[in-house]
Parts: structure tokens; sequence; C-alpha cells
């Protein structure tokens, strides 16, 4: 009887330990193949079999992409039963993409995670003419309002062109008007016929701006003619000094910027008051120091201007100064002033200013 009793305690024993879901996929994973993005959202079903002996419950799926979204059987598979995953992928904005994309299954079968892995690659589809010439003035639109020349030495000319379309019934003259010296616009051709594409070629004749760093030109535009109200072309680039034809003796040989720090803080001011920052530096190079030129990203800064141009001889110093009004600011604040000098490894120093604008507050009655 005892000897039953164990016989039959092992059998239960062992079918505990035997009952478990196994859950197995159809694939790991597929291929939607080559698709046009104008095709939308691309859908295939994995069919996951519950091979096991206890209900499979397919816990949660995690895309490696928010352009993929899975859906799932949320219901127990019994077993022997069918469920799936289905894998939806957007390809919208991703033409041009081959693509490898990943589910990450959590079931509570074993193995308790699975990978699948869906594939393809998107041909991008065709650009309106609103997608390609974002910016409409009038009859014509242009690529972009923003014409950047980027990086130019002080020494250089550089050209730059954009597109633009003519969307209009009738031929279309594009202008730009009071240029400065030192920039040159022009419509290629002058005059645009309908439906037809044209080039602006711009060039930058940095030899003639006497600025230095990040500049932007804002530039009117005249459409047969006519200037235009409230529409405005920019153009921008970082004039910057010319080490290119340094030989490795005369970067040895070059001055140093040396500062003795780069940021003041003034600490505690009331409102509508003025305070002087001084930022000392000193040559400790080889040749002749020269600021180039100092600029103030803030109207409330103001920059003595006395240094520029100057030449500091080796191993002596000098200083910048600015004017921080704290006007009708409160709180902390931070504003930046840009140093340009001829040191090959510090041809822009940024100068920072911090000070906490004390405001009274107002009395009540």
């Amino acid at each position: 009887m005892k000897r039953l009793f164990l016989i039959f305690q092992a059998i239960i024993v062992s079918a505990v330990v035997i009952a478990q879901p196994v859950a197995k996929i159809s694939e790991q994973e597929h291929n939607f193949g080559t698709f046009k993005e104008e095709a939308g959202i691309q859908k295939y079903d994995f069919i996951v079999t519950n091979s096991g002996n206890a209900p499979l419950v397919i816990q949660n799926i995690v895309a490696s992409c928010g352009c993929t979204i899975p859906e799932w059987t949320k219901e127990p598979i019994p077993a022997g039963g069918t469920g799936k995953i289905t894998a939806l992928f957007d390809p919208k904005n991703r033409g041009g993409e081959k693509f490898t994309k990943s589910l990450t299954v959590y079931t509570n079968s074993k193995p308790e995670i699975q990978v699948l892995y869906i594939h393809g690659e998107i041909i991008p589809r065709e650009k309106t003419i609103e997608e390609l010439f974002t910016y409409p003035v009038g009859p014509v639109r242009f690529e972009s309002i923003h014409l950047a020349f980027t990086n130019i030495r002080k020494t250089e000319k550089k050209i730059r062109v954009m597109q633009l379309i003519n969307t209009s019934n009738e031929p279309v003259k594009v202008e730009f008007d009071q240029l400065p010296p030192h920039l040159s616009l022009k419509i290629n051709p002058e005059t645009l016929k309908p439906g037809q594409k044209g080039l602006v070629e711009g060039t930058y004749d940095a030899t003639r701006n006497n600025g230095w760093g990040n500049v932007t030109e804002i530039v009117r535009i005249k459409i047969n003619g006519v200037l235009q109200e409230n529409v405005y072309y920019y153009v921008s680039a970082n004039l910057v000094e010319d080490f290119s034809k340094l030989s490795r003796e005369d970067i040895e040989n070059a001055p140093v910027f040396n500062l003795s720090s780069a940021t003041i803080d003034l600490g505690k001011i009331p409102g509508s008051t003025t305070k002087e920052a001084e930022w000392k530096f000193t040559n400790t190079g080889k040749s002749d120091l020269i600021i180039r030129y100092v600029k103030s990203t803030c109207g409330c800064t103001a920059v003595q201007q006395g240094v520029a141009g100057v030449g500091i001889k080796p191993g002596e110093s000098s200083s910048i100064k600015a004017i921080f009004s704290s006007g009708a600011y409160k709180g902390r604040q931070t504003k930046a002033i840009y140093v340009y000098t001829n040191d090959p490894k510090k041809s822009e120093v940024v100068l920072q200013l911090t000070a906490d604008v004390d405001v009274p507050p107002v009395a009540t009655k």
C-alpha cells in the first residue's frame, strides 16, 4: 500500500513539473521587401502556437523604434491553440531607408524572451513643390528663408546657391534690395518663366566685412520691381581668422591669449543699475597679440572697444571691460561676450558675466 502511494505521488509531482506552456513562433523574421513610402503602413502577422500543456500568455512586446507598433493576442492561448503577433511598420518620412527593426516578446513560457525582426527598403515618395520649396514670396517659392555661408576666412570670398521656382502663370523677376558691399545676391535666370526653376547665386566677400564671428544680413525682396512688405531673406556667415598658411614654426611663435578667468560673477546687484566687469589677460606667446573684435550678445552689456586692434607685446597684459545694465531683469543672469584674436588656438573666446539681480517686492497698502 505504501509503495502504491509513493508511485501515485511521483506521478502527481511529475505532472506538475511537466505542465508548461511552450511558445513556437512561425518565423523569427520577416522581409517586407522593397515598397513605396506612399504605400503606407506595412503589416505582417507572426503566428504563435502553444505546443505546451498549460495556457500561454504573451505578457508584453517592446519595439526597437517608434515607427514599429506591435499588436498581439491578449487572452491566454490554450495548449495546442494559436495566437498572433502583428508587426505594423510606418514608413512615413523614412524614404530611402533600408531598415531592420526588432520586436522583443515577453511570455510566461521557456524561454521567456524571444526576439523577432522585420526588414525592408523604402522607396521615397516624390515630394511636393511645397515640401521642396518651403518659403513662399508672392508668386515664387524659395527652398529656404536662410542662405548659410557657414565658416568664411577673412581673406576669402565664398559662393552659395539655393533653388527657387516660379509657381505662377506669368513671368516673374526677382531682385534683392539694398545689399551691403560684401554681399551679392543674383537670380539666374533673372526672369523666371511660369513653372521655371532658378538659382539664387550668393557671393560673400569676407575681406569687405569688418565684422567677426557669426553675422547675419536681413535682406528685402522685390518681385517685378515691387518691394515685398514684411518679407525678409536671411544670409549668415561665420567670419574667422585665416590660419591656413601658418607653418609649424609660425604656430610655435604665435601669440597666446591667456585669461586669468573667463567668468566674472558680479554677485547681487539691484535692478536698474550698472556695474563694470573687467577680464584681465596676458600675451604669453612670442609675437604681438591682436584683439580683432569684441562683441556682446545682449544690448544690456556695453563693451569697451579701446583694446580692439591694438598690438599687445609678448609678456604684456591688458584687459577687456564691459558694463552690465540690470534694467528690468530679475534673478540670475548670464551674458556672453565674444572675443576674436590672432591666437591660432584661441581665435574665438567666450567671456561670461553673471549676476543676481535683486528686485525688491512692491509695497502693498
